[in-house]
C-alpha cells in the first residue's frame, strides 16, 4: 500500500506556512510554530492521530495570533485531504470521548467529503498562554472546510481551559485515527452510493 501524504504550503502578506503529513506514520510532530500553546496543542494532534507532522508556521503575530492558527487550520486541512486520496478503503467515520482530569471531550467525525463544524463548547478566559480560546474552534473551522470533514465537537465538561483544548485536541487526532484507519476488506468507498463528497 502506498503512504497517504500531503504537502501544502501558503504565502502571504499575512503568514507564511508549510505543512507536510503522512497518516502511516508514527505520531511524530517536527514543530516551528510562532505560538507555544498553538504549538502544544499540535503535538498532542500528531501523536493521538499517528500523524507524522511538520508544520512551519510564521506570521503577524504582532497584530494577534489568529492569522497564523487559521492559516494553519487551512493548510493541514488541505494536506490531510492529499494524503487521504480517493478514500477507498478507509473506516470514513471516528468517534473519542476524551478525559483530561476534570475536562471531558467528545469528538465525532465523518471523512466523507462533506465539510462541517458543530462546535460546543465555552471558555472562561480569553487566553492561554500566546493562545485566543476563540481560536480552538477557528483552527478546526479551517480544517473543516479546507479538509472536506464533517466534525462535532462537544465538550460535556471542563473548568480548566487548559485541560478542555487538550481533551479537544487529542480527541481530534484519536477520531482521526479511526476514521483513516485502512480496513483491507474494503475494495471501495464506504458509502453506498458508491463516491464521497
Amino acid at each position: 500500500m502506498s503512504n497517504r501524504i500531503g504537502t501544502e504550503t501558503r504565502k502571504s502578506r499575512e503568514t507564511e506556512i508549510a505543512v507536510e503529513l503522512s497518516f502511516d506514520g508514527t505520531g511524530r510532530a517536527v514543530l516551528n510554530v510562532d505560538n507555544g500553546f498553538f504549538g502544544h496543542m499540535l503535538e498532542l494532534l500528531a501523536f493521538h492521530g499517528g500523524l507524522d507532522l511538520q508544520v512551519t508556521a510564521s506570521g503577524d503575530t504582532h497584530v494577534d495570533d489568529h492569522h497564523l492558527i487559521e492559516d494553519a487550520g487551512i493548510c493541514i486541512g488541505k494536506a490531510l485531504r492529499t494524503a487521504l486520496g480517493d478514500r477507498v478503503g478507509i473506516a470514513r467515520y471516528g468517534s473519542a470521548l476524551v478525559p483530561m482530569d476534570e475536562a471531558l471531550a467528545e469528538v465525532v467525525l465523518d471523512l466523507g467529503g462533506r465539510p462541517y463544524l458543530v462546535f460546543n463548547g465555552e471558555f472562561s478566559r480569553e487566553m492561554m498562554g500566546d493562545f485566543s480560546s476563540e481560536m480552538v474552534e477557528e483552527f478546526f473551522r479551517a480544517i473543516t472546510v479546507h479538509g472536506g470533514i464533517t466534525l462535532h465537537i462537544n465538550l460535556r465538561y471542563g473548568k480548566n481551559n487548559h485541560h478542555i483544548a487538550e481533551a479537544i485536541f487529542k480527541g481530534f487526532g484519536q477520531a482521526l485515527r479511526r476514521a483513516a484507519a485502512r480496513n483491507a476488506a474494503l475494495s471501495t468507498v464506504a458509502s453506498t452510493k458508491g463516491i464521497l463528497d
